[in-house]
C-alpha cells in the first residue's frame, strides 16, 4: 500500500483507536497472566504514545476491557481459557480499570464486557463506532493469542478496515505471532507499525 492510500486509510475524521484489554489485571503488574504481562511490557509505551497522538489530531479512542464482578456473575464458563483463569485465582471486581501507563482521559470511551473472549460481539462497540462515522479501527493490545486474533475477524465481518500496528500487539510464544501475521492477520488488515501512525496524524494535526 502507498503512502498517499495509507494516509487515506488512517484519516483522522473516520479513524478510531481501540485498545483491547489493556488493563490492570491482563498487562499490570498482579496479572493473573504473566507470560502475557511480560510480552506486554514493551507496547505500553507505544499505546500510549498512539492515543495521545490520537487525541490530538481528534481521533476517537475505544478501550475495550475483559471484565469480571467479585461474584462472578455475568461471566462466560463455556471455555477452557474461563476454567483456568478461575483457577489462578478468585474473581476481583475489575471493571473499567485501564493500564495507567496508558490511561482513559475524559473524552476517551471504556467499554468493558462481562463475557466472550473478544470486544465486538454482543457489545456496544459496533454501534458506539458507526454513530462516530468509524470506518477504519487501529486495534492495540493484548493479546494476539485471543482477543486481538478474535477482534481481527468480527471487525473485517462487520465491514471496517483494520490497521494493526505490529508493534503495539503482543502475545504469548514469538514463532506463534510471527506465524499469526504472515498466515493470518496480513490476510484481514494493513500491518505497520507505531511511528508510520503517528507520523500520518501528527501531519493531520499540523494541518488543521
Amino acid at each position: 500500500m502507498s503512502p498517499l492510500d495509507l494516509n487515506e486509510l488512517l484519516a483522522p475524521a473516520h479513524t478510531a483507536l481501540v485498545t483491547v484489554e489493556v488493563q490492570l489485571g491482563v498487562v499490570g503488574d498482579h496479572s493473573l497472566l504473566p507470560d502475557l504481562a511480560k510480552a506486554a511490557e514493551p507496547i505500553l509505551p507505544r499505546i500510549a504514545a498512539l492515543a495521545a497522538a490520537a487525541r490530538g489530531a481528534g481521533v476517537p479512542i475505544v478501550h475495550c476491557t475483559a471484565d469480571s464482578r467479585a461474584d462472578g456473575l455475568g461471566a462466560s464458563t463455556n471455555a477452557r481459557l474461563f476454567g483456568a483463569m478461575r483457577k489462578r485465582g478468585a474473581p476481583v471486581d475489575s471493571r473499567g480499570i485501564v493500564h495507567p501507563a496508558i490511561g482513559a482521559e475524559d473524552h476517551d470511551l471504556v467499554l468493558g464486557r462481562l463475557h466472550g473472549v473478544s470486544p465486538m460481539t454482543g457489545t456496544s462497540l459496533d454501534a458506539v463506532l458507526r454513530n462516530s462515522g468509524v470506518s477504519t479501527i487501529v486495534a492495540t493490545g493484548v493479546s494476539l493469542n485471543v482477543a486481538v486474533l478474535g477482534f481481527a475477524f468480527e471487525a473485517v465481518n462487520h465491514g471496517y478496515q483494520l490497521v494493526i500496528p505490529r508493534d503495539a500487539v503482543a502475545g504469548i510464544d514469538e514463532a506463534y505471532v510471527d506465524a499469526l501475521f504472515d498466515r493470518t492477520l496480513s490476510l484481514l488488515a494493513t500491518i505497520t507499525t507505531t511511528d508510520t501512525i503517528l507520523d500520518r496524524w501528527a501531519t493531520s494535526f499540523s494541518t488543521q
